[in-house]
């Protein structure tokens, strides 16, 4: 694993705001975000406490600060916003990572409305208010003197490309992101010359959210059939990819993209089930 302290990343001394800081995905950017050098807006919804423990845990000190909001209320959202400038300045990069996944299957015709409603409000239009909030910051801020550009990256997922069987509402409200991305980065060049904005779509990762349907036995041999790698995603394998995008040391020529991070998975099945050691996945989980 590269370190963001073994890249010339120009990230150090920005400010990067994270949604869902207190999940798998959210402490794995929180980790490699701090040690490129930046200052953190770290948001949570009802887990204050875990980002809290992570701030100390990190020895972030004075790096970082904590914010809780329900980024399903677009005046919420832009509160957390202000508190971050307050705090730090200016927001330079933000990461739109929060999300639900309701674990329970059940097709279209059996959902009931307030789930659809509550997934979409959640991960698509909560998603839509944090790049909102985000780009009026920048419109009123203006660009940097010294021409690091901002950076906006979306969290997907594979389900919004390739579809997700009992999980409509989830699938429909990963795939409204591209349609999010691609609009919105024109839309913050106009604000900022250098301002970029990107997809990250993570297949199956071993995310707390995950862990009870990756220890389902035949769970991770039926999600790998359609990887040619046959391993499952970490945390910390989307968050590099995550700085990487957002990095304007590293990435500052990429705009309007989508990164899918998902071991080469396709929409047709490689491999058999007995082709894969399911024992043997979950212990490469814990590699370092």
């Amino acid at each position: 694993m590269l370190g963001a302290d073994m890249m010339e990343t120009a990230l150090e001394g920005l400010t990067v705001l994270i949604t869902g800081a207190s999940g798998g995905i959210g402490q794995a950017l929180t980790r490699v975000f701090a040690r490129a050098g930046c200052r953190l807006a770290l948001h949570a919804n009802t887990r204050r406490d875990a980002l809290d423990e992570q701030i100390v845990a990190l020895d972030l000190g004075g790096r970082a600060s904590v914010h809780v909001a329900d980024l399903r209320d677009c005046e919420q959202v832009e509160r957390v916003f202000a508190e971050a400038r307050a705090a730090h300045g200016r927001v330079d990069v933000c990461v739109a990572n929060a999300g639900v996944w309701p674990p329970e299957d059940a097709p279209l015709h059996e959902l009931s409305p307030a789930r659809i409603q509550d997934v979409l409000e959640v991960n698509l239009h909560g998603a839509i208010w944090t790049a909102r909030a985000f780009a009026r910051g920048l419109a009123a801020a203006g660009p940097r003197a010294d021409g690091r550009g901002p950076s906006l990256c979306l969290i997907g997922s594979t389900a919004g490309r390739f579809g997700e069987a009992g999980h409509l509402a989830y699938a429909v409200s990963k795939a409204g992101l591209y349609g999010l991305m691609r609009s919105v980065k024109n839309e913050l060049a106009r604000l900022d010359p250098y301002a970029r904005v990107n997809l990250v779509e993570p297949g199956w990762t071993a995310t707390p959210m995950a862990r009870a349907a990756i220890e389902t036995p035949g769970h991770v041999a039926r999600a790998l059939q359609t990887m040619p790698l046959r391993q499952l995603a970490r945390p910390v394998d989307i968050a590099e990819a995550v700085l990487f995008l957002s990095a304007p040391g590293l990435a500052r020529h990429i705009s309007g993209e989508r990164l899918t991070i998902a071991g080469g998975m396709e929409g047709r099945r490689l491999w058999d089930r007995d082709d894969i050691d399911e024992a043997a996945v979950r212990a490469r989980l814990d590699e370092p």
